[in-house]
C-alpha cells in the first residue's frame, strides 16, 4: 500500500526542464538605462502575503537581483540566469547555446591563463581556422584544418590553466557547481557557505565579464560525448520527437539544446562570442540568492560587483505562430527499453490563462493518489503504468500523457485508454470534492517547497525568465481556487479534440543513430602547478570564520514510552504545521522474500467496508500520504502532511491494516505486472550496469538481485497468506519517530488505535549475502547503445571510522567534482568522456566493506584508450600540493557550513549507529581533515587504491567493442541479461 509517485513526471521534467507555475502577466516596469544616485539598499519591491520574503531588486544597468532569508543552514543557493537559451542559436549554428555554457567554465583573460598575451595569439589563429573548417565541404582538406587546430590547441594549452574556476569555486566550499541550458535560459549554479559571499561574488564577476574560448576542441569533444549519451536515451528520443511535431516550425522542435551532429564537428568560435555578445548584458541576466544572507549587505556588494557591467539592448527573437494541429499526428521512434507512448497537446505559453486550466485538469488526471488515470488505470492495473504532466514556456507549452503497456498490451490500446480518462474530464465524471482537493494538495506542497532554498530559488529563475511578475505568481492558488467544475468541464471540451501528437517508442534498432569517427585529438596540458595572477589576489582575501557545528543528539531527539511499552521518539517543529510520523518494524526482505509483494498487492486492496478507490479518495480527501517502505532489514510504514489532518490519517491508515481484504483477481494482475517490469528492467542500460553487473561482481551468483521468486511460484501463492503478511506486521515491536507540533496529540491518537502488547520476535532467519573478492574479471555484456560504459569495481577494508576524513580528501581531490584529477585527465586533458568520476565509497553498515569505484561513459571506439587511461590514475595518482590545498579548504569549509536539522536529526543519528557512532562525529573529522596532508593522502592511496584487484564491466555494442582488447586485463566472460537478474 502507499502512494504512487508521480516519478515519471519528475524525470522527463529533468530532461525538459520547464515551468509548472503560469500566471498571466505583463512585463517588468523600465529599468534605469543610465546610473542615478540612489540607495539601492531602498530600491526594491517586497510582495504581499508572500511567504518568500522576496526583495527583488533592479540595478542601474538592469540587472535583476532576486533575495530571499532562510536561516536553516549557514549557506546560500545561488543562481545566475541568462534570458536565453537553445531557441535563440542560430539556425546554422544549433548546439551554440549549450556550447556556450560549457565555456562560461574556463576563465577570462586574467582567470585561467599563465600569459594571456601568447595564449591570445594562439586562440585567435584557432577561431580562424575553426571559420575555415566550419566554411570548407572537402573532407580532406577539412581533416588537415582540423589537425592544424589539434595542433595550435596544443600550444595553446602551454599558457592555459585547466580547471581554475572550478577549483576556486571549490575551494570556498561550493556544492553543486554546475549549469543547465533550456530552451529561453542558460543557467550556473553553486550552493556556497554563507561566509564566503564575498569571494564567490569576486569570482563570479570575473566570469562574466568576458568569454575566453579556450581548451575549445577538447571541450567540444566532450559535449560530442554528451551527443551520444543523448542517442542512447530511449525517453529523450521520444521527447524529441513530440516537439519536433508539436512544434514544426517553432525552434523547440527545429532544433535541439544539444544541436546536431553536423554542427557540432563544425563550430564558429565567431559565432559563439556574438551570443554571449548580444545575450550576456546586464538587462538580461538575474542573480538569485536564498539564504542565510544579510539584505542590505548582500545587495551593496552585488551592486559593487556587477554595477559596472554596461547595460545593452536586447531585441527577443519572435516566430512564425504555429498553425493549429487539426487531426492526430502519430510518429515513431526505436531503442532498446521498454515500449511507451505520450500524448502530447499543444497549449499556449506560460502566460496565458489557459495554462492555469490545463494545470489543474493534469492534476485531475494524475496526482499520485485519486486522479483518474490514478484510479481508473493505475489502481486497476489496466495498464503497466500512466501518468500526466505539463511542460510550459515562454511561447508554447505542453500537456503529455504517457503510458507504458502490460504484457501483450497494445500501445493503441494503451491510448485509447489515456484518451478515455481525457473524456471523463469532459463529461464531468469527476467527483464534484476533486478540484478543492487538488488544490489543498497544491498548496501543501507550497509549504514544502519553502523549507528548501533550492526551490525558492528556482521559483525565482522561472519569475525572471518568463517574465511573470511574482505577485501576479504568488496569486496562481487564488486563481485556482475559483475555477468550477462546469468550467473546468467547458474547457476540456473546447481545447482537447483531435489536436494530439502521439509518439510511439517501440523497441528495435534505431535507424537513425549516428555513429561517427574519432578527430585525433592531442592530449593537452593541465598546468595544475600554475596559478593565474586573479587566483593569487583571490586566495588572500579573507573569510569570516566559520566552525563547524556538532549536535547533542540526546538533547534534540526527545524519547517517551506509550502506554504498551514502546518507544516513541520526536523532534517539534518549530518552523511550520507540516508533520509526519514513521512507524519501524525490524522485519524486512531478509527476513522473508514474501514481504514486498506482498506491501505491493496491498496498495490495490480495500477493505471490508471500503473498495481500493474509495481508500484512495478518503486519504486524498484528508491530504495526507503514506507509503510502506520494505527494505532489507526493516519495513517502514510513513504518513505525512498538515499536522491538523495526521490524527485522522492514521486511525484509517491503522484501519486499513487490520482490515484488508483479500483480492484475487488484482493479484493475478499484479503478477502480470511484475513479469513485465522484470522483463522492462532487463532492457533498462542503467538497470543492466548498475544493478546486474555491479551486483553479480560483487555477490556472484549469491546476490539479492537473484534471489527471486519465480513468477510460476508467486502464482502459487495464498492471496490469504500475503494479507495476513501485512495484517501482521503491526505485531512485532515497532520504534515511532515524529515530527511535528502535536505530540501529545499523536501519542493519544497511537495509543488508541494500536492495542498491541505482545510482541512478536523475529524468529525467521534472515538471509545471508556475502561479498566476494574482485580478482581481476572482465565482464561484457552486448547492448544496443551508441556509447560504451566502464566501471571498475574493487573491494576493499572494512569500514572504519578513522578514515572518514582520507575518504574525503581522496574523493574531492581526485575523483569527484569538476577540479577532481580523473575530471581534469579524462575530460579536460583527453576528452574521453562526458561523464567520468571515481570514488572510495565507505560502507553503510558496521562489520561491511568500502568500495572503489571508478567510472566512465565514452565512444566505443574511444574504450581502449579510455580504459588504459582510468587504470593508469588508479595506479599513480598525480600528485600537487596546490590542487590537495584547495580540495582541503573545499572538505573544510563543507564541513564548517554543514547544519542537520528538523527531521534530519532523527535520521543521521540513526544511520551514525548503523556505522558504530553514538555522536555527531564532524567536529572529529573536521579536526582530522584539517591535520591531513598530500602525504598522507598519498599513503592513503597507496594503502587502498594503488595496485587493488579490480573486475571490470563493459557494456556496450558488440558490433564496436573490441573484445579480444578487453582480454588483456583478464578472462572475458561475456554475461547473458537474463542469467544477471535470474529472471
Amino acid at each position: 500500500m502507499g502512494v504512487l509517485k508521480k516519478i515519471s513526471r519528475v524525470v522527463f521534467i529533468v530532461i525538459f526542464i520547464t515551468c509548472f507555475v503560469n500566471c498571466k502577466t505583463k512585463k517588468e516596469p523600465v529599468v534605469y538605462h543610465s546610473e542615478q544616485a540612489f540607495d539601492i539598499t531602498k530600491s526594491y519591491k517586497s510582495f504581499d502575503n508572500d511567504p518568500t520574503g522576496l526583495r527583488l531588486y533592479t540595478l542601474h544597468n538592469g540587472l535583476k537581483v532576486y533575495l530571499s532569508k532562510n536561516t536553516d543552514e549557514p549557506k546560500i543557493e545561488t543562481l545566475i540566469a541568462v534570458k536565453a537559451g537553445s531557441t535563440y542559436d542560430p539556425a546554422d549554428q544549433t548546439g551554440l547555446a549549450h556550447y556556450l555554457e560549457h565555456m562560461l567554465f574556463k576563465g577570462t583573460s586574467k582567470l585561467g591563463t599563465a600569459d594571456w598575451e601568447n595564449e591570445r595569439k594562439q586562440l585567435r589563429e584557432i577561431s580562424h581556422l575553426y571559420e575555415s573548417h566550419k566554411n570548407t565541404v572537402d573532407t580532406t582538406r577539412k581533416k588537415v584544418i582540423y589537425r592544424k587546430i589539434d595542433s595550435i590547441s596544443g600550444i595553446a594549452a602551454k599558457y592555459a590553466i585547466a580547471n581554475e574556476y572550478d577549483k576556486m569555486i571549490s575551494s570556498i566550499g561550493a556544492e553543486g557547481t554546475n549549469a543547465f541550458t533550456s530552451n529561453e535560459m542558460t543557467v550556473y549554479k553553486n550552493k556556497i557557505p554563507a561566509n564566503e559571499l564575498d569571494k564567490w561574488l569576486a569570482v563570479e564577476k570575473e566570469r562574466f565579464s568576458e568569454l575566453v574560448l579556450r581548451l575549445f576542441h577538447t571541450e567540444l569533444e566532450t559535449v560530442y560525448e554528451e551527443f551520444n549519451r543523448g542517442q542512447d536515451n530511449d525517453g529523450r528520443k521520444q521527447f524529441t520527437a513530440l516537439l519536433e511535431n508539436l512544434f514544426p516550425t517553432h525552434p523547440y522542435g527545429t532544433q535541439t539544446t544539444i544541436g546536431t551532429s553536423e554542427h557540432l564537428k563544425n563550430p564558429s568560435m565567431k559565432a559563439i562570442h556574438n551570443y554571449f555578445d548580444t545575450y550576456y548584458v546586464p538587462n538580461n541576466m538575474a542573480l538569485i540568492l536564498v539564504g542565510d544572507l544579510d539584505f542590505d549587505s548582500t545587495i551593496r556588494k552585488i551592486e559593487k560587483a556587477f554595477g559596472s557591467y554596461v547595460y545593452k539592448p536586447v531585441d527577443h527573437p519572435e516566430f512564425v505562430k504555429e498553425l493549429p494541429i487539426e487531426k492526430p499526428i502519430t510518429d515513431t521512434v526505436y531503442g532498446p527499453n521498454a515500449a511507451s507512448i505520450y500524448i502530447g497537446f499543444r497549449t499556449g505559453s506560460v502566460n496565458d490563462d489557459e495554462t492555469i486550466m490545463v494545470n489543474l485538469i493534469d492534476y485531475l488526471l494524475a496526482n499520485s493518489s485519486a486522479g483518474l488515470i490514478d484510479l481508473n488505470l493505475n489502481s486497476q492495473q489496466k495498464v503497466q503504468s500512466a501518468g500526466s504532466f505539463t511542460s510550459f514556456k515562454k511561447d508554447y507549452g505542453m500537456h503529455i500523457l504517457y503510458g507504458v503497456p502490460k504484457k501483450e498490451q497494445s500501445l493503441d490500446e494503451v491510448k485509447e485508454l489515456l484518451l478515455s480518462q481525457m473524456e471523463l474530464i469532459k463529461q464531468g465524471a469527476f467527483d464534484d470534492w476533486l478540484i478543492g482537493a487538488v488544490i489543498n494538495d497544491l498548496t501543501l506542497s507550497q509549504i514544502q517547497s519553502l523549507e528548501s532554498s533550492k526551490a525558492v530559488a528556482y521559483d525565482f529563475m522561472y519569475s525572471f525568465v518568463y517574465e511573470q511578475p511574482w505577485g501576479k505568481r504568488l496569486k496562481k492558488l487564488e486563481k485556482l481556487k475559483k475555477i468550477t467544475k462546469k468550467q473546468v468541464i467547458d474547457f476540456a471540451n473546447k481545447f482537447y479534440k483531435e489536436n494530439y501528437v502521439v509518439v510511439n517508442k517501440l523497441v528495435g534498432e534505431d535507424p537513425y543513430q549516428i555513429k561517427v569517427e574519432n578527430p585525433e585529438i592531442t592530449p593537452v596540458d593541465v598546468n595544475r602547478d600554475q596559478v593565474s595572477e586573479f587566483t593569487k589576489k583571490f586566495n588572500t582575501m579573507v573569510s569570516d570564520s566559520l566552525l563547524p557545528q556538532q549536535i547533542i543528539y540526546k538533547d534534540l531527539i526527545k524519547e517517551t514510552a506509550l502506554s504498551n511499552g514502546t518507544k516513541f521518539s520526536y523532534i517539534k517543529n518549530k518552523t511550520n504545521d507540516l508533520a509526519s510520523l514513521t512507524i519501524t518494524f525490524p522485519v524486512g526482505s531478509d527476513h522473508n522474500k514474501k514481504l514486498p509483494i506482498a506491501f505491493s498487492y496491498a496498495d490495490f486492496l480495500g477493505t471490508h467496508s471500503l473498495s481500493n478507490e474509495a481508500l484512495k479518495k478518503e486519504f486524498y480527501k484528508l491530504g495526507v500520504k503514506y507509503n510502506f517502505d520494505v527494505q532489507e532489514e526493516k519495513t517502514r510504514m510513513t504518513i505525512s502532511g498538515l499536522q491538523q489532518h495526521i490524527a485522522s490519517g492514521l486511525q484509517l491508515l491503522f484501519s486499513v491494516i487490520k482490515d484488508l481484504k483479500p483480492d484475487a483477481e488484482a493479484y493475478s494482475k499484479l503478477i502480470d505486472r511484475i513479469e513485465k517490469s522484470r522483463t522492462d528492467r532487463k532492457k533498462n542500460k542503467s538497470d543492466v550496469l548498475w544493478k546486474g553487473m555491479l551486483n553479480y561482481s560483487k555477490y556472484g551468483e549469491g546476490s539479492r538481485l537473484r534471489n527471486v521468486t519465480p513468477i510460476a511460484d508467486l502464482k502459487m501463492e495464498s492471496t490469504f497468506e500475503l494479507v495476513q503478511l501485512v495484517k501482521g506486521i503491526i505485531d512485532y515491536t515497532p520504534e515511532f519517530f515524529y515530527y511535528g507540533n502535536d505530540i501529545t496529540g499523536t501519542k493519544k491518537v497511537l495509543e488508541e488505535n494500536y492495542s498491541v502488547k505482545d510482541f512478536k520476535t523475529v524468529t525467521s532467519e534472515k538471509a545471508i549475502f556475502s561479498e566476494k573478492e574482485n580478482v581481476g574479471n572482465v565482464y561484457f555484456v552486448n547492448y544496443d547503445m551508441v556509447q560504451a560504459e566502464l566501471l571498475l569495481v574493487s573491494k576493499s577494508i572494512e569500514y572504519e571510522p578513522k578514515l572518514a576524513a582520507g575518504t574525503l580528501l581522496f574523493n574531492t581531490y581526485f575523483g569527484s567534482g569538476l577540479s577532481s584529477i580523473v575530471f581534469q585527465e579524462l575530460r579536460e586533458s583527453k576528452s574521453l568522456a562526458y561523464s567520468a568520476f571515481s570514488t572510495y565509497a565507505t560502507a553503510t553498515e558496521q562489520g561491511k566493506p568500502n568500495y572503489l569505484y571508478a567510472y566512465m561513459g565514452t565512444q566505443a571506439n574511444k574504450l581502449p584508450e579510455a580504459i588504459e587511461a582510468m587504470k593508469a590514475l588508479l595506479n599513480d595518482m598525480p600528485l600537487n600540493e596546490a590542487q590537495f590545498q584547495s580540495a582541503k579548504k573545499s572538505v573544510l569549509k563543507t564541513i564548517a557550513a554543514s547544519r542537520i536539522n528538523k527531521s534530519a536529526i532523527y535520521w543521521n543519528y540513526k544511520r551514525l549507529k548503523k556505522l558504530g557512532i553514538d555522536y555527531d562525529n564532524r567536529i572529529e573529522v573536521y579536526e582530522a581533515v584539517n591535520d591531513f596532508t598530500l602525504q598522507d593522502l598519498n599513503l592513503f592511496f597507496q594503502s587502498y587504491i594503488k595496485n587493488k584487484s579490480f573486475d571490470m564491466m563493459v557494456i556496450g555494442n558488440k558490433k564496436d567493442v573490441d573484445l579480444d582488447l578487453l582480454k588483456a586485463y583478464g578472462t572475458v566472460e561475456e554475461l547473458d541479461i537474463d542469467y544477471l537478474f535470474n529472471f
